[in-house]
């Protein structure tokens, strides 16, 4: 009988060994890649948010550090053991605002608040079906399917962490900005299709009231501000008989001023250039067809030309992430590839070279620049 209990007594043990060793080993490592040195200007690297495949709780966070010239995959994990889901299901969108880095994780329905210079969590907020998040004077606005008929837009307090204000929107609110003390939000309305939303909604910041409607186009998503107070806005159309579209916004007169027939996939605005990613599919050759297109904003024009190199243009696949750096002008845009497994990211210099390639997480959905403190 002695035996038998001392038995019991070493299986007891090792049984906890190993939900020790299992438990550990569950925490991703993260995972080093060499790439090169890049010059340190005021911005000194870059992370990336890979959306993971839902129902997977896969979204990760990747780093590029400059100075270094490592790429760090999937590094919140290891450095936020106590996140037993990790980052969480479905990363949508990422941005770095004073000295915090936020993620908006879609499926999670969460805000992930963290140190943007270490990526330690410091909060979450649950906000639900969350989308996409922007910035100014101090607060993060996020906006967020809900669960009722129409989404909604929630203010935060980026000292504080504290929800301030909601105010209802459009039915499945995408990206938003702000310009002049306005918030512009775009609403699909993809849910209810054929009958899409067609109009941002302009909410102002004083009051928190949606004070005017802006009719578009169908099925929004993408809002970018350029510095002299227009608006950038996609249509998504239906994907079929309504083509997808680029509208100009002139957010004094709250009207289209501008609209190029270009569809949109993705964009982004750094100076007097707008960074279009078209993507549409050709039903008859049953292909894909993909463009790189540039925008001169300043004068509203579409340039010729892509602002890829061919030899990387022809190679992804399904563009997802893109991103310009301010200072250097390096771009960046990431490969979905075939949305199950890792993704790649790429990176071309000003001058239109190719400077690297590198596998990601699974499905790469979006980049912030860190920038050093001052």
């Amino acid at each position: 009988m002695k035996h038998f209990y001392k038995f019991l007594a070493i299986a007891a043990i090792f049984s906890i060994t190993l939900m020790g060793c299992s438990e550990e080993d569950s925490i991703p490592k993260i995972e080093e890649e060499d790439l090169f040195p890049q010059t340190v200007t005021a911005i000194d690297g870059l992370y990336v948010l890979n959306q993971g495949n839902m129902n997977t709780n896969k979204a990760s966070l990747d780093f590029y550090d400059y100075a270094s010239g490592k790429y760090l995959k999937n590094i919140f994990g290891e450095i936020n053991p106590d996140a037993t889901l990790g980052l969480g299901d479905v990363g949508n969108d990422l941005g770095i605002y004073g000295s915090k880095l936020y993620a908006v994780i879609n499926k999670s329905s969460k805000l992930e608040i963290m140190d943007a210079k270490t990526a330690k969590r410091l909060k979450v907020i649950d906000i639900d079906n969350a989308r996409f998040i922007t910035f100014a004077k101090g607060k993060a606005y996020v906006s967020a399917y809900g669960s009722s008929l129409n989404g909604f837009v929630t203010e935060i307090d980026t000292s504080t962490f504290e929800i301030k204000r909601t105010v209802e929107v459009g039915r499945q609110p995408e990206q938003l900005a702000v310009v002049d003390g306005k918030l512009y939000v775009a609403n699909a309305g993809w849910a209810s299709a054929p009958d899409y939303e067609t109009a941002l909604s302009v909410v102002d910041l004083n009051s928190f009231d949606v004070i005017n409607k802006i009719e578009v186009g169908a099925n929004l998503l993408h809002v970018k501000a350029d510095k002299y107070g227009d608006l950038y806005v996609s249509s998504q159309g239906d994907f079929g008989a309504i083509p997808s579209k680029l509208h100009v916004i002139d957010t004094k007169e709250g009207s289209v001023k501008k609209t190029f027939d270009v569809p949109v996939a993705n964009l982004t605005i750094v100076e007097d250039r707008a960074y279009v990613v078209s993507s549409t599919y050709d039903w008859d050759n049953d292909k894909n067809i993909t463009g790189y297109h540039l925008v001169d904003v300043k004068n509203e024009k579409l340039l010729e030309g892509s602002f890829l190199p061919t030899s990387v243009s022809d190679e992804i696949k399904a563009p997802s992430a893109l991103a310009v750096n301010p200072v250097s002008k390096y771009i960046y845009i990431a490969d979905a590839r075939d949305y199950v497994s890792q993704g790649k990211l790429y990176g071309i210099d000003k001058n239109g070279n190719l400077k690297f390639t590198i596998e990601t997480g699974d499905v790469p959905a979006s980049i912030a620049f860190r920038y050093i403190a001052k």
